[in-house]
């Protein structure tokens, strides 16, 4: 029955990721009719070859490459080798640099590393979905911490870098002493979720149209990475500078920068091998920026199905990016977590 059910839902993602390919390609040839030499310049000869200077900003730690099994991954490393490792991991669509605030407020406490995942950034691109499953994702974070230096981590992760963080401490609990979520739901409750909830369904429909080959990657480089312009400015609190965006278009400009993170997406779809729910017996918090355009907040509590020792904590007047939209509240809760209050 299980396989059934996941078949079914890969025609019915397909056919909805097709229906909005159809209308995004629509909207895309409108624009290209409108100013055909501004959309083709910005969306296929946009090679940006100068590093924005908040990329190397000194306070955020230094740059450095660490070769695993299959991949090798960029990292940016700030504060002392002796204190503990506390390990980032970013969502979609970003990178190491969405941690920045999170980087300063921490590494006086611990050697926080944010990592840029495989498929993003100056990290390793496998080619191919199936390079992208939980399986991969969490065999890199699995050698990582050790050769890091250390035999476990505090993990810090938001979206794809919480849905990644999840399933490790599930599936190595002994290398994980904390467990920090932002604005991601456990994959053991999204799946029944959407389907019992039209609201989520409908928020969800970026996820089907990222099964469709090609076209999201156009439809994110279209405009010169408008996308980032469109996300960012609508922050209701910490709004990014222009400086900021610059870095985000800068990153996902370069050659191959797209396919890799939306590949996740194509994987948790495609993939045979299914979440792991495991009980997690490490104390975890969850964040929540609310509202968040992508999930709705009440998935959040929901996560008690598969944790033992959980804290959820809601931020209002957010939204989805909440550890960028509002760091200092974000902050606090997760050192008030970390300090067992």
């Amino acid at each position: 029955m299980g396989k059934i059910a996941h078949l079914i839902q890969i025609i019915l993602a397909t056919i909805i990721g097709y229906f909005i390919a159809t209308l995004v390609l629509i909207r895309t040839f409108i624009t290209f009719v409108r100013s055909p030499v501004k959309f083709v310049s910005g969306t296929f000869f946009n090679k940006r070859k100068v590093m924005p200077t908040c990329l190397n900003d000194p306070s955020l730690g230094n740059h450095g490459f660490i070769h695993l099994e299959e991949v090798k991954l960029h990292y940016v490393a700030c504060g002392d080798e002796s204190k503990p490792l506390m390990l980032c991991l970013h969502g979609f669509p970003e990178f190491w640099y969405s941690w920045r605030y999170q980087i300063r407020e921490f590494s006086k406490d611990y050697r926080v590393v944010a990592i840029d995942q495989r498929g993003y950034a100056d990290s390793d691109k496998p080619s191919g979905y199936k390079n992208y499953t939980y399986e991969h994702l969490t065999n890199d974070i699995k050698q990582l911490i050790p050769a890091l230096g250390y035999s476990s981590c505090t993990l810090l992760s938001h979206d794809w870098g919480g849905a990644v963080a999840w399933q490790f401490a599930s599936r190595y609990p002994e290398l994980v002493d904390k467990l920090v979520v932002c604005n991601c739901p456990h994959p053991g409750t999204f799946q029944k979720y959407v389907r019992g909830h039209w609201s989520q369904f409908k928020k969800s429909w970026y996820m089907y149209f990222f099964q469709v080959p090609w076209v999201p990657e156009l439809a994110f480089r279209a405009n010169d990475l408008s996308f980032f312009n469109r996300v960012f400015k609508a922050f209701k609190n910490n709004k990014p500078s222009d400086e900021d965006i610059e870095a985000y278009k800068y990153t996902f400009a370069q050659k191959g920068a797209l396919t890799g993170p939306i590949n996740y997406y194509r994987a948790a779809f495609s993939s045979s091998i299914r979440p792991c729910k495991t009980k997690i017996n490490i104390p975890v918090l969850v964040v929540w920026g609310d509202p968040d355009e992508a999930l709705n907040t009440e998935l959040a509590e929901l996560a008690g199905e598969y944790v033992t020792n959980l804290t959820v904590k809601v931020i209002r007047n957010s939204n989805h990016f909440v550890n960028v939209d509002r760091p200092n509240e974000c902050n606090a809760v997760i050192r008030e977590f970390l300090q067992g209050k």
